[in-house]
């Protein structure tokens, strides 16, 4: 008995030290890991697109250069519509230079009315305070800028990434079944189909989701005579991405030029509560009928996830936060030993739920 507990025990902490191991691997190499998910993710969202060339009789090479330079094209359409909208915005600068100093004369009579602060000691300690956050900002920018310079590098590697996942699938799938020789090969094409079916179901969804925002947002500062309604409107609605806090985080833009073109503070709180009241449809109705029937994961591990991803790989780990846990849920349901943390993995109102609560109520 001791000896059977002894072992349990050294299991247990050999699993503990590999998933300590696996973690540290994944953020110590996160710059390499984080584009290769992406391109994983991207390839499997193509791969039909990829198919259907093929089908028409295209060499494969030659239909996966055509599959991502179209998507090229399209993301380069998106940016050169969004890069025209920024400039569009410089007409606001003047109004955001006259407002700025009006905030300002406000604030220094504020300063000098309740605190008996002159002028010339306001100035004096902006200068204090300024001086500092140079002194300590440098080495922080300089990080910064390493760190970015690094990290766009490899992400510029995406394409050549996608290029060669979707030219080599076959052979990874051949790899695959050498590896799991113990399971039939129509067992593990069913799980590599189920993945496929949760990346692509979970991406288009997504897409969807980002218009219907996007519509919604647009239409409610065309109402209330916001500039540049459409970009804002669809910048915050790209920002689901980052679920939960993104579109509140799109909104902090258009608050501030309603705050700026407009005489009245009611038109930034309008802003603010139609983003809310967007925020709150998306939450509770558009994302979990749109996204949520496709990816079934329940709230609180969908919250967890995000945090634990958050932590590890910042904004690019609140984008595939859950897409990767729903990869993983479709992993465990196909490990019988994993099944029990795939089903706490999933969603709550299943059907095998409310059998096993008839049941109980029978009973």
């Amino acid at each position: 008995m001791l000896k059977q507990k002894g072992t349990e025990s050294v299991k247990i902490a050999a699993n503990l030290l590999t998933i300590v191991i696996i973690v540290f691997a994944l953020w110590q190499l996160q710059e390499i890991i984080i584009p290769l998910i992406f391109a994983g993710i991207l390839a499997f969202l193509l791969l039909p697109v990829c198919n259907l060339f093929e089908k028409w009789h295209f060499p494969r090479a030659l239909a996966i250069v055509m599959v991502i330079l179209l998507a090229g094209v399209l993301i380069g359409l998106l940016v050169w519509l969004m890069v025209g909208q920024i400039k569009s915005l410089d007409a606001l600068w003047p109004q955001m230079i006259d407002k700025g100093e009006e905030w300002l004369n406000l604030g220094q009579a504020f300063l000098a009315d309740k605190l008996n602060m002159t002028e010339n000691t306001q100035l004096s300690e902006a200068k204090k305070y300024l001086t500092d956050l140079l002194k300590n900002s440098g080495s922080f920018i300089s990080g910064a800028l390493s760190n970015t310079t690094g990290f766009l590098a490899n992400l510029s590697l995406i394409p050549l990434y996608m290029f060669l996942m979707l030219l080599y699938r076959d052979f990874f799938n051949e790899f695959l079944y050498k590896l799991f020789r113990g399971i039939s090969n129509h067992r593990i094409n069913v799980v590599l189909g189920k993945i496929k079916s949760v990346v692509q179901n979970y991406m288009s969804g997504l897409l969807l989701v980002i218009l219907i925002i996007g519509i919604l947002n647009t239409a409610s500062l065309l109402l209330l005579g916001i500039p540049n309604a459409f970009f804002f409107g669809f910048f915050a609605a790209v920002l689901v991405l980052v679920p939960y806090i993104g579109i509140a985080i799109g909104s902090l833009l258009p608050i501030v030029v309603a705050l700026i073109t407009k005489d009245s503070a009611w038109y930034a709180v309008g802003v603010a509560a139609s983003f809310a009241a967007v925020q709150f449809l998306e939450g509770n109705f558009i994302t979990p009928f749109i996204v949520g029937s496709k990816v079934s994961i329940n709230s609180l591990v969908a919250i967890v996830s995000l945090l634990l991803f958050g932590s590890l790989w910042g904004i690019s780990g609140l984008v595939l936060a859950l897409p990767l846990t729903a990869i993983t849920k479709v992993l465990f349901d196909s490990i019988e030993k994993l099944r029990p943390w795939g089903f706490l993995l999933g969603s709550a109102d299943n059907s095998d739920i409310g059998k096993h609560r008839k049941r109980v109520k029978q009973g």
